[in-house]
């Protein structure tokens, strides 16, 4: 969801030191009154009104190992994600793998060439 724009809080702002109440801004411009005290406040606390710049968590435990990554798939193509931690020691998680593998864009299906698996003989 994207953040009200300057514009916008600066014309509830403006409306507010005229006198208007947070239950007719928040009518007036269809925001929330909850919005509207809270935009108050920060004003009133910091000084500041734009919004503040989006917060991300930390990096994905994948990121760093990108390229080994790359080479195991590269030198093993047809391994499942326990056999890629195990066998390439990667100290992350499967769900961690699959997600990087996605992000990477790399596919871990096995190949055609290789022999028919047992379940599909049965």
């Amino acid at each position: 969801m994207r953040p009200y724009s300057l514009d916008l809080r600066e014309r509830v702002l403006k409306d507010c030191d005229a006198g208007m109440r947070t239950s007719a801004l928040a009518r007036k411009y269809s925001v929330s009154p909850a919005w509207v005290r809270r935009l108050k406040q920060r004003r009133r606390q910091t000084g500041q009104v734009a919004p503040t710049p989006q917060r991300h968590g930390p990096p994905p435990a994948w990121q760093a190992l990108a390229g080994r990554i790359r080479v195991a798939v590269r030198e093993a193509p047809d391994l499942t994600l326990r056999e890629y931690i195990e066998r390439f020691a990667l100290p992350i998680s499967k769900s961690a793998l699959a997600r990087g593998l996605a992000a990477l864009g790399l596919s871990r299906k096995k190949s055609r060439a290789g022999p028919a698996s047992r379940a599909a003989r049965t």
